[in-house]
């Protein structure tokens, strides 16, 4: 008797012990993350504030600017308050020409990843026109979409283009045999397996592929916003160079990266509530 009540408190102090190990998690996962962005940051600040470069403002310099970019009130030039004019024109044009490049590589990832024969007709088309980098692309769409923002989406539809198809092709093609099988043995046959089986099995990899998809679609706005167009953080960077305003291209570089990565975390919490029945996916 004297073991069994001595040992009770010490479970009903274990479990508080345990939920507070999640938030100690969370915290050292923050910390890690911060080291690599912290350390560039000194250095940044050292090699500005100790003259190794005078081409590059400081820290300090870039924050004001960024501030002035957003709300204005202190330069009062043309750059001044137009944050978000800018923002909203790079998004419209990412988030535009990478929806339509989803639209257009699902299904076709889909079909030539599910019947062999569309496999073996479209599949190498694609593999020879894959290794054209989207800048070799740039004057082509410039004599077919002219100067301008049409020039910029279809540049951003061919970036986000080949990781969704190639990542759709993969996950329906490795579906594992055995699932079919067992789908057989629970009566789901025919056009049903495509459903109950191909789509669940292949969602990890068409999720990895909308994510490279987002990501290389803000990578390219900045090649797509060459293209003449008056408004776009692209469009800000290349004046910024043009104009040698270091300080306006860091300022469109750190908020292309920003939107980026917060664009990628939208799309991995999606895949992560479709895919959350799945034991073996952790986001």
């Amino acid at each position: 008797m004297v073991d069994v009540t001595s040992s009770a408190p010490a479970a009903e102090e274990a479990p508080p012990r345990k939920a507070s190990l999640p938030h100690l998690g969370k915290a050292r996962d923050f910390a890690l993350a911060m080291i690599v962005p912290g350390l560039l940051l000194l250095l940044w600040y050292v090699a500005t504030t100790q003259r190794w470069t005078r081409l590059i403002p400081t820290p300090a310099e870039t924050a004001e600017y960024m501030v002035d970019f957003a709300v204005g009130g202190i330069y009062d030039d043309a750059f001044s308050a137009t944050l978000h004019i800018h923002l909203l024109a790079s998004m419209s044009r990412v988030y535009g020409g990478f929806l339509l490049a989803a639209a257009v590589a699902l299904p076709l990832g889909l079909l030539i990843g599910r019947i062999p024969l569309a496999r073996k007709t479209l599949d190498p088309f694609f593999q020879l026109m894959r290794p054209i980098p989207v800048t070799a692309w740039l004057p082509l769409s410039m004599i077919l979409f002219g100067l301008g923002a049409k020039s910029a989406f279809s540049l951003v539809f061919l970036g986000a283009f080949y990781p969704i198809l190639l990542n759709t092709i993969f996950g329906v093609k490795n579906v594992d045999p055995k699932l079919f099988e067992a789908a057989s043995m629970l009566g789901c046959r025919g056009n049903a397996q495509f459903f109950r089986v191909v789509l669940p099995a292949a969602l990890p990899s068409i999720f990895t592929g909308l994510r490279l998809g987002l990501g290389l679609a803000w990578f390219v706005i900045v090649v797509g916003e060459m293209t003449g167009v008056p408004q776009g953080l692209g469009a800000v960077i290349m004046d910024g160079r043009t104009l040698s305003r270091t300080e306006l291209v860091i300022c469109g570089m750190i908020i292309i990266g920003i939107v980026g990565y917060l664009s990628d975390r939208i799309v991995m919490m999606i895949g992560n509530h479709l895919l959350r029945w799945s034991p073996t996916h952790h986001g």
